[in-house]
């Protein structure tokens, strides 16, 4: 039971993390609505998260695969098609010269996943309290199971 403990602890820096690098590209993209920050540095920036972000959610999905969570894998099954549809086709991207033109878009596109990964981070937060309880009263229930005291 301390294996499952430590996936939902896993599942919480890694939530924790997505939920961070949608944030950063969010804000960088309002900065540059607002004119803070140029075309160039926006889409470094935001192209930089990218691919990391791509492979830490495909991760996290195939651990809950792996693992038989068969809840939160189906919750993210659709959305690591869509970054692997997004790579596949080439446009998981910013382009530098189309950033201004798709500025809205691409905002209420990073919305939807924050969104979406702030659902996940409570249902990740739920399973962590609720193993957490589980693992503490199993554990009180069998005292000194070695017997040597």
């Amino acid at each position: 039971m301390a294996w499952e403990l430590i996936l939902w602890l896993f599942s919480f820096v890694v939530v924790i993390s997505l939920v961070a690098l949608t944030a950063y590209q969010l804000i960088c993209l309002s900065d540059l609505e607002f004119d803070y920050i140029n075309p160039y540095d926006t889409s470094s920036r935001i192209n930089a998260v990218v691919i990391p972000e791509f492979v830490v959610q495909g991760t996290l999905c195939t651990i809950f695969l792996l693992t038989w969570h068969w809840f939160p894998f189906l919750m993210m099954a659709p959305v690591t098609y869509y970054h692997f549809k997004l790579f596949t086709s080439g446009r998981h991207l910013i382009d530098v010269t189309e950033v201004f033109r798709q500025l809205n878009g691409e905002k209420k596109y990073r919305m939807i996943k924050l969104g979406f990964y702030f659902c996940l981070f409570l249902i990740v937060i739920y399973r962590l309290v609720m193993t957490a309880i589980v693992v503490l009263i199993d554990e009180d229930d069998h005292p000194l199971d070695s017997g040597s005291f």
